[in-house]
């Protein structure tokens, strides 16, 4: 018995180090574009779905089909999701195409059936793989607003999805906004130009989007200022 339990901890010591050493000789490559191995794909994926389920279980989950609520969520998912979850009609992005792993499309997938866990993703984020944890500036009714949201979205067309936008608010979240880049022309012809909302019973009256030639100008953080040309 003794035997038996020297040499596992020898096998696991030498495995361990086997393992440090790898990693340190450089010999991973952590290149957004070079994938993982099926079965570190696999175990990773594992974990993170038990990680998420784990922590979801108990949150309680309101009225999903409150229109306030749905609307909300309409504009933030406009203006800081779709560049990796695109947008009825929208394919593909520089970012859900560089991004690994690859972003879920959210036009096709929605909640996936579970709201708790689509919440809690959303407010918490995830490692290492381009979620930003939006509870950091976000209150949870406003994430509520994006997991409403999404539980319509692939029931939307681009018309329905434009519909939607124009009757929100916009970016808002109650505090703490950020200026959002304008990304004109990356997500395809989404940008809001009807009042109203078919989808939840809404008018379809079109609304031509004002001309400004005027260079758009934003500050980042660091008191750069970026300018975007028309």
């Amino acid at each position: 018995m003794k035997r038996t339990i020297t040499t596992l901890v020898l096998a696991g010591a030498l495995s361990s180090a086997a393992v440090l050493g790898t990693a340190y000789s450089g010999l991973v490559n952590v290149g957004a574009d070079d994938p993982h191995f099926p079965a570190v794909h696999a175990f990773l994926a594992m974990a993170r779905d038990r990680s998420i389920a784990v922590r979801a279980r108990d949150i309680d989950v309101p009225d999903l089909q409150d229109e306030t609520l749905i609307r909300t969520g309409a504009g933030n998912y406009n203006a800081m999701c779709i560049g990796c979850h695109l947008a009825p009609g929208v394919e593909k992005t520089e970012l859900s195409q560089a991004l690994y792993p690859s972003p879920p499309n959210l036009a096709t997938g929605g909640i996936g059936g579970d709201p708790a866990a689509a919440f809690w993703t959303i407010k918490h984020g995830i490692k290492a793989t381009g979620m930003p944890a939006w509870g950091k500036s976000m209150g949870d009714e406003y994430i509520w607003g994006i997991v409403a949201f999404l539980d319509q979205l692939p029931k939307l067309d681009p018309q329905q999805y434009n519909a939607l936008v124009a009757s929100s608010s916009g970016h808002q979240h109650g505090g703490g906004e950020s200026a959002m880049h304008n990304h004109e022309g990356q997500h395809g012809n989404h940008a809001p130009e009807r009042e109203g909302h078919p989808a939840l019973g809404g008018s379809e009256a079109h609304h031509p989007a004002p001309t400004n030639t005027a260079p758009k100008t934003h500050v980042h953080r660091d008191g750069k200022e970026h300018v975007h040309k028309n």
